[in-house]
């Protein structure tokens, strides 16, 4: 099972970055997908969840800002994240869910870092 993250970076208040994750190793279809995020000295929290069939849930802090979406023939999860503020900077990561068709257990990616800064 490999998740890979891409898309972190450095961006003011207000821009926008677009995390991509492909995922490899388990059948991509039937998983449930997620993006975390970690910030310096804070617990690892949920971001955005999509479902296997494209369903979509969000953190309050981010509704309205970011969107999570997924190319099941690509085997890719994004999360677009616009208006960016202070609060966003920490590494996210990305999550592939267990499923009684595909992984028995979490899956976690090597985190990618987001910084905004004023």
């Amino acid at each position: 099972v490999q998740l890979q993250a891409s898309g972190g970076g450095s961006v003011q208040i207000g821009e926008s970055l677009r995390l991509s994750c492909r995922a490899s190793g388990f059948d991509f279809r039937v998983t449930n997908m997620a993006w975390y995020r970690q910030a310096s000295g804070k617990q690892r929290e949920l971001v955005a969840r999509i479902n296997n069939v494209g369903g979509s849930t969000y953190a309050d802090s981010v509704k309205g800002r970011f969107t999570v979406s997924r190319d099941n023939l690509r085997n890719t999860v994004s999360l677009q994240m616009n208006s960016l503020k202070l609060e966003d900077t920490a590494v996210y990561y990305c999550n592939a869910e267990p499923s009684p068709f595909g992984l028995s257990q979490n899956s976690w990616g090597q985190g990618t870092q987001v910084t905004v800064s004023s």
